[in-house]
């Protein structure tokens, strides 16, 4: 995906965040969509549980339920980001995820229709963007997790990730709440994520909350990663 949508708020619970991920890995980020061309994706509930680890009942109600709410999902772009400049005071954009779902009953299969403005933050990539294995989120059980390593992939060659506060924040889905108080986004966020990639991604990440006076303005990440089987 492109780096500007990795950056972004994605809005999703841990289970619709597999069904997008499972879809975006079945797009060729390399083709050049052709005008007026509707992009389709079908996610069985086999390759559902394959991603979750699940079984078959678990998988058939989690697509049930993604297609009840994704049509209404939206992610959340900073305005400057979609023109590659790293300045969060710019204004909130938001864009939907999907155009249409459709589930078929009995069959076990959703069919998204993307959001056609999505289109060119998917396909047709020739810079800027950041590719990684969907195996690689098999184990994690939450999205901030998921969230976190997508965010250090982006970083995987230099192993050094450095992000703004409030970019960090929106692409976490922070609450108010959490984002009024640093110590809330280190508790429920921050800590949380890292250790269960630490624990189950194979991750050794260590975490560092840069200051402005008293005001915490970026967090730097220092990782690495280890090529061996996630533990469930």
């Amino acid at each position: 995906m492109s780096n500007a949508l990795l950056r972004a708020g994605h809005g999703l619970t841990l289970a619709e965040k597999r069904v997008i991920a499972c879809a975006i890995s079945k797009l060729d980020s390399r083709r050049q969509l052709p005008i007026g061309e509707i992009l389709t994706t079908k996610i069985t509930a086999i390759e559902y549980a394959e991603i979750a680890g699940c079984n078959m009942r678990t998988a058939y109600e989690a697509l049930q339920e993604a297609s009840k709410n994704l049509f209404e999902r939206k992610i959340t772009f900073f305005k400057n980001d979609l023109n590659h400049q790293n300045d969060s005071s710019s204004k909130l954009v938001q864009m939907r995820w999907v155009g249409e779902i459709h589930y078929q009953e009995g069959e076990g299969w959703v069919e998204i229709y993307w959001w056609y403005k999505i289109i060119p933050f998917l396909t047709g990539l020739k810079r800027q963007f950041t590719t990684y294995k969907l195996h690689q989120a098999h184990a994690l059980r939450s999205v901030y997790s998921w969230r976190l390593m997508e965010l250090l992939m982006r970083f995987h060659d230099t192993k050094t990730a450095e992000y703004d506060i409030d970019f960090f924040s929106n692409a976490m889905d922070a609450t108010e709440k959490q984002r009024s108080n640093f110590n809330n986004i280190r508790r429920r966020i921050i800590e949380p994520a890292v250790n269960e990639l630490t624990s189950k991604g194979g991750w050794d990440i260590k975490w560092t909350p840069i200051k402005s006076g008293r005001r915490v303005v970026k967090l730097r990440f220092e990782f690495k990663k280890y090529n061996h089987i996630l533990k469930k």
